[in-house]
């Protein structure tokens, strides 16, 4: 990721209204920082020494198999912490995490979080509040993923992975090997995964060419997602 220079974390923390979260004195110690479409920002078994804040763009958690098959977890928006159980557990970082757009995050070292934690109790609350809610959510999705169909989940995915805002074709992710992993992930058959694909371009909701797939009816695709049950 790439600072900015001239970025101010102030527009930020009034956009998320973390006035009182972050007081005025600390947040020099704050940096602005910029990812682009596709960089991987942290890798499995990476040690942390900052505290990550999603600010702008999507982001997506995965695993890698032992047979090196990549898993998603979960996409991600803002507002979201990366790093706030490696900090607490100062345990390296368990899952990777790819860039699905460009973005910005703040960033804060592990030094300055502790005396901030120590001296700012608002910020303390904020950093439970957060945690308690991504286990929860994380519990929820996990019991809840494999009760949906997979004409939800596939829908699901392909909105989290799309630009939304241009409904545009996706890229690598559509090709045949990563097809089948994605099969794998939804917990059906690559067959399968093919037929629904073909009823989902046959109801003109997407269309495949050349090895990717654009969105041709958002509306459609968001009603079939149900909300997107991975974001």
């Amino acid at each position: 990721m790439k600072e900015f220079k001239t970025a101010d974390a102030d527009v930020y923390i009034e956009r998320f209204e973390l006035d009182n979260v972050f007081p005025e004195q600390f947040r020099p110690k704050i940096k602005v920082c910029q990812f682009n479409k596709g960089d991987v920002l942290f890798s499995a078994g990476e040690k942390l020494e900052q505290l990550y804040i999603l600010v702008e763009g999507k982001i997506k958690i995965f695993t890698l198999t032992p047979e090196g098959k990549s898993l998603i977890n979960r996409f991600k928006r803002p507002l979201e912490l990366i790093g706030d159980v490696e900090y607490i557990r100062r345990n390296a970082v368990f899952n990777s995490v790819e860039a699905v757009s460009d973005g910005v995050m703040l960033t804060v070292s592990f030094n300055d979080v502790a005396k901030l934690e120590k001296d700012h109790l608002p910020f303390t609350r904020f950093l439970l509040e957060t945690l308690a809610r991504k286990f929860y959510t994380e519990a929820h999705t996990t019991s809840l993923n494999m009760l949906y169909p997979v004409e939800v989940r596939l829908a699901s995915y392909l909105l989290s992975i799309s630009s939304v805002s241009e409904g545009t074709a996706f890229h690598q992710e559509m090709h045949t090997s990563n097809l089948m992993e994605l099969a794998e992930w939804l917990g059906t058959s690559y067959r399968h995964l093919n037929r629904v694909l073909k009823k989902m371009a046959s109801d003109n909701i997407i269309e495949r060419a050349n090895g990717t797939i654009t969105i041709k009816d958002l509306e459609k695709l968001s009603i079939l997602a149900k909300g997107n049950i991975y974001e």
